[in-house]
This record gives C-alpha cells, sequence and structure tokens, in this order.
C-alpha cells in the first residue's frame, strides 16, 4: 500500500470526522483529502514528476499537513526543512537535494530569495502568505483555483515519500528516504502499540512536523487510525494544559524537556485543569530523567510511556506497557514488526546484560540520499546499525547506555552534530583550534560546550563567539557554553578526547 492508498481509505471511512485542527479551523477528513489533492493536482499540472524533490519551509500548520500530504499523493520527495536553519545550513541542504519546488512560507522566504537565482532547480515557489503576491504562486490561489479531484497516475510502495534531514550534519548532509510502504507500515506499528483509534485525540505541542517525531509518530499515525489532531503553536504550558480540558484529549506526547517545563509549571501553580481524559502520556527523542518521572507521577499522577526509535528506522521501534508498568529506565520491548539485537564490534551478537549497539530490521530507510556510502556504513544485511548503545534484559526490555557510537549531542529531542558547530567557529579568525562536546543539562538533556584555542596574540569573549554561531547556525546549536583554553584535550597526536571535554 501506498499513502495516497492509505488516506483515501481514511478519507472514505471517516469523512466528516475532524482530521485536524488549528485554533477554530478543523479540517475534516473529507476537506483534508481535498485540500491535499489541490496541491497534488497543481504539482503534476506544473511537471512535478515521481522522485522529484519538493522543499518545504513551513511551520506546524494546516498547510504543512496540506503540502505535505498533498507532495506524496502526488508522487513527489517530500524534504521538510528545519524552520529555525539559517541559510548557509538550508544551502547546505539544497546542494545535497536540489529540490524542484519550494514551499515556504513568507517570513521564512525572506532570506531566502536574495540566493534563490543561485538555487537554479527550483523552477517555481510557493508562497504560504501574502508577501509575495503576483512573484511566486500564493497557497490560497490554489486552494481557490487547483481542482479536488482525486490525484492521477500509478504509485509503487516502494517509490520515495520523504527524505529526511535530521539524521546527520546539516553541513555534511545525510538524507533519510522513507518510502511509501514504509510509513505505512510505520503507521499501523504505531497504531497498534499505541492501541489507537478513531475515538482518540491527540495534541501535537512542541513536536516540528519536520521531525519525525511529530510527522509519522504523531500525525501519520492519526490520520491512518482516524483520530484527530490538534496543532498547538508555540511553548505555552498554560495553553497546552486548556487545550487538553477543553477537547478532551486522550493522547499527548513530547520530548523530555517539555515534560521538565510541564512539571515545573504544575509545581509552582498547581494543576488548574482537569486532564483526567489523557490515556496515553508518552516521551522519546531522548532519556527521560529519573528526577522528572517522578514529579511526573507526584504533580500530575500521569506514568509516561517511553519509547525509542530514530529518523532511520521511520520513527519509534521499541515502546513500554501503555498501562505505566515499564520498567524504570527502559524504553520497552521491539513492537511486532521490529527485530533488535545488542552486538558488539565484531557484530556478535551479545546476550542479555551486556551493552553494544543497538541494530534494527524492520521498515527502515531504503538509504541516504545520493550516499550510497554512508547508507553501505549504517545498513548491512536489512539490518540498521543505530550507533545508539544499550542492553537488553532478560524479557527483552531495552535500556539504551549514556555512550554512543556517532558523535551526537541530543538536546531537547534534536540531534546536533558537534562537527556543524566545529567547522562555523573553525572559520572565526581569532580561533586557531576548537572542540564541541556534550554535557549533561537535566532540563535539555544535553547542551554543546565548545573549547576554543585562539591564534597567538588574539583575545575573544563567549558571547562574541555565540553571536558568530548565530549567524550560521540554528540557535539550539549555539554553544551553551564555550570556554578559552591554551591547548585542546589529546591534540598533540591530531586526535582530541571529546570525553576530556566534558
Amino acid at each position: 500500500m501506498n499513502l495516497r492508498q492509505m488516506l483515501g481509505e481514511s478519507a472514505r471511512q471517516y469523512k466528516e470526522k475532524t482530521a485536524v485542527a488549528l485554533g477554530d479551523t478543523r479540517l475534516s477528513y473529507t476537506e483534508l483529502d481535498e485540500a491535499s489533492n489541490r496541491i497534488a493536482n497543481v504539482l503534476l499540472e506544473r511537471g512535478v514528476g515521481r522522485g522529484d524533490r519538493i522543499a518545504m519551509l513551513l511551520s506546524n500548520s494546516l498547510e504543512f499537513v496540506t503540502t505535505y500530504l498533498g507532495i506524496v499523493k502526488a508522487g513527489g520527495m517530500a524534504v521538510p526543512l528545519d524552520t529555525k536553519y539559517k541559510l548557509d545550513e538550508l544551502a547546505s541542504l539544497y546542494n545535497d537535494s536540489r529540490p524542484k519546488v519550494l514551499v515556504a512560507e513568507s517570513p521564512l522566504l525572506k532570506s531566502v530569495v536574495p540566493v534563490l537565482a543561485e538555487w537554479d532547480s527550483i523552477e517555481w515557489v510557493i508562497d504560504v502568505g501574502t508577501a509575495y503576491r503576483g512573484r511566486f504562486i500564493g497557497y490560497q490561489e490554489i486552494m481557490a483555483a487547483s481542482p479536488a479531484r482525486p490525484v492521477a497516475g500509478e504509485l509503487e510502495p516502494g517509490d520515495i515519500a520523504h527524505i529526511a534531514y535530521t539524521s546527520g550534519p546539516s553541513f555534511h548532509p545525510r538524507g533519510a528516504m522513507l518510502s511509501h510502504q514504509a510509513l505505512v507500515r510505520e503507521a499501523a506499528i504505531s497504531g497498534d502499540g499505541f492501541q489507537q483509534t478513531d475515538r482518540d485525540i491527540v495534541v501535537l505541542f512542541a513536536l516540528p512536523m519536520y521531525h519525525a517525531f511529530g510527522l509519522i509518530v504523531v500525525l501519520l499515525t492519526a490520520l491512518a487510525r482516524g483520530s484527530t489532531v490538534i496543532i498547538l503553536p508555540g511553548l505555552s504550558i498554560k495553553n497546552l494544559m486548556e487545550v487538553i480540558e477543553r477537547e478532551r484529549a486522550t493522547i499527548f506526547m513530547a520530548v523530555p524537556f517539555v515534560h521538565a517545563l510541564i512539571v515545573n509549571a504544575v509545581e509552582a501553580e498547581g494543576l488548574k485543569h482537569d486532564i483526567s481524559s489523557l490515556r496515553l502520556w508518552g516521551t522519546a527523542g531522548a532519556a527521560m530523567p529519573a528526577s522528572i518521572s517522578q514529579r511526573l507521577r507526584r504533580y500530575l499522577g500521569m506514568p509516561e510511556v517511553n519509547f525509542w526509535g530514530m529518523t532511520e528506522s521511520s520513527a519509534h521501534v521499541t515502546c513500554q506497557p501503555l498501562d505505566g508498568t515499564g520498567k524504570p529506565g527502559s524504553v520497552g520491548k521491539p513492537l511486532p514488526g521490529w527485530d533488535l539485537k545488542i552486538v558488539d564490534d565484531s557484530d556478535r551478537e551479545l546476550p542479555s546484560g551486556e551493552v553494544g549497539e543497538i541494530i534494527v530490521r524492520g521498515p527502515i530507510m531504503e538509504g541516504y540520499y545520493n550516499n550510497p556510502r554512508a547508507t553501505a556504513e549504517i545498513v548491512k544485511d536489512n539490518w540498521l546499525y543505530t550507533g545508539d548503545m544499550g542492553w537488553l534484559d532478560k524479557e527483552s526490555q531495552l535500556f539504551l547506555s549514556e555512550g554512543r557510537k556517532k558523535d551526537v549531542i541530543i538536546s531537547k529531542g534534536q540531534n546536533i552534530y558537534p562537527g556543524d558547530i566545529e567547522q562555523v567557529l573553525a572559520a572565526h579568525p581569532k580561533v586557531a583550534g576548537v572542540a564541541v562536546a556534550g554535557i549533561y543539562d537535566e532540563m535539555r538533556g544535553e547542551v554543546p560546550r565548545a573549547v576554543i584555542r585562539l591564534k597567538a596574540g588574539e583575545v575573544a569573549t563567549e558571547q562574541e563567539m555565540k553571536r558568530f554561531c548565530l549567524g550560521h547556525l540554528a540557535n539550539y546549536k549555539v554553544p551553551r557554553e564555550v570556554v578559552f583554553a591554551g591547548s585542546l584535550p589529546g591534540a598533540a597526536d591530531s586526535r582530541i578526547r571529546k570525553e576530556d571535554l566534558k
């Protein structure tokens, strides 16, 4: 089955039931089907073919949902981009994916417009807004004029629907190619694991839809099961609690950082809203600190359900029991449809209790876009080598270990690659050497620390280096700490010891 078929079946089955809502605007399954058809049909009429890339620079919105679904219905490859990325980062992803069309909100187009002439693969632009009326095609023009008829043309289950650039450094990008069949299977696996039905109401809060967690685990799973998704912009815990109470929401999922914000707010002000409708309070993206977990249970009476996965695996692979009886520190057992092993550096499967690399088999990515070498490093005999370290107990419960085989910092559920930060800081005229590593932070999980060796005779401040980073990197990648040192650990033998930086 492909995504067009899955979405069509949901539209036929659930019809006038609300599929997605934002504020006072609600789209039924029929309305969502028609709006996404309008996007798909205009793409096809303007020459977008199977396999063409369409870049999306959109925040969480109804337009994101209709545009994404329209792209995959047309047979294109959706390329959702991080809206916090600066032009240098976007240019790197553009050069890798070479999109034919760009869909972007007016304010986000502002930084891109000056370089569009250089981005020669882009043939036309859809402006979600009104700032560039007359220059680009307006989203509202498409909604008014493009036909809502069912989309024509064949799609194969193995066709690539999505290139996800959350799985590697932005300056040396690795775009995980996710097929229609992998996304359909993962939506089914997630739905079964969450016991999700058309009676569920899911709040999408502080989870960007350009990321697999928000897009696949929340949105596509909900659309496959006939659930309703309430999109809530911003980061107001008060608004979140009001929406849960008003909508009688049943499912809420977030990264540990958001859970920490929630317990801090409730601890300070008390629980002022009725959230008893919730049956599933899920967390993934990083390890949940034990202190946050304990406070969630104390102040909200809500045991969290931990699960684990990654972009290259389409979404989540394991899940704890939904009744809150999961073992502390565990992220649960592999869901049906997934195989999981722990192996050593020689690919020998390790017995329970021994720490090694986690490898999985199931609806994994087809590979990294235009990068067979990187694909071969991580996918072997249909097994995905995740780079995450962990161990299994005798009941096949997975426990994650702190170490990772890959050099990555996970902050607020976002992957940050130290190499991105190092590359930017190394370009500063005062910097002779730099190394970046993650350090523990209870709220965020980890934050970047940069250790810098200045050139002889140079003087610089921490704020100067942070401002320089902010000009080239998304704000969440800017080092939380900048330390100046006379030398870097291990630099004498050309191998910087990252653990010493911590």
